[in-house]
């Protein structure tokens, strides 16, 4: 998969439907997110994402791609999201994906880090 797939891909997990989520997700995924119940499974996150608003917008900046080996990539970046009648939001993030298939690719782990508002001492 090229860079500028690997970002599409990417947003799309951001900005597109649950359906979107469930095709892209897979089973054996690990997320944490800095939300209540924060650990979830890949079937616990696309569950929760059917029930969440979707962002309308997201840019990734501070973009770092990995490739370990054949069919493994590991992403990290500064995502600043936004949708309507909410703040914005702006974590940290890592992703790793792995392929199944030609052209076929799941996430099997993300997590977010929201930034900081206050320098650490």
């Amino acid at each position: 998969m090229d860079d500028t797939r690997v970002w599409n891909f990417e947003e799309s997990l951001w900005t597109g439907d649950a359906a979107q989520y469930h095709a892209l997700i897979d089973d054996e995924c690990v997320m944490v997110l800095p939300e209540h119940p924060f650990i979830l499974t890949g079937a616990q996150a696309i569950e929760t994402v059917a029930d969440t608003p979707r962002w309308t917008t997201v840019t990734f900046t501070e973009k770092q791609i990995m490739r370990p080996q054949e069919g493994l990539i590991a992403i990290a970046y500064k995502a600043q999201a936004e949708r309507e009648n909410a703040d914005g939001y702006t974590a940290y993030c890592t992703t790793t994906m792995r392929r199944l298939e030609h052209e076929e690719w799941r996430v099997v782990q993300h997590q977010q880090t929201p930034a900081l508002t206050t320098p650490a001492v």
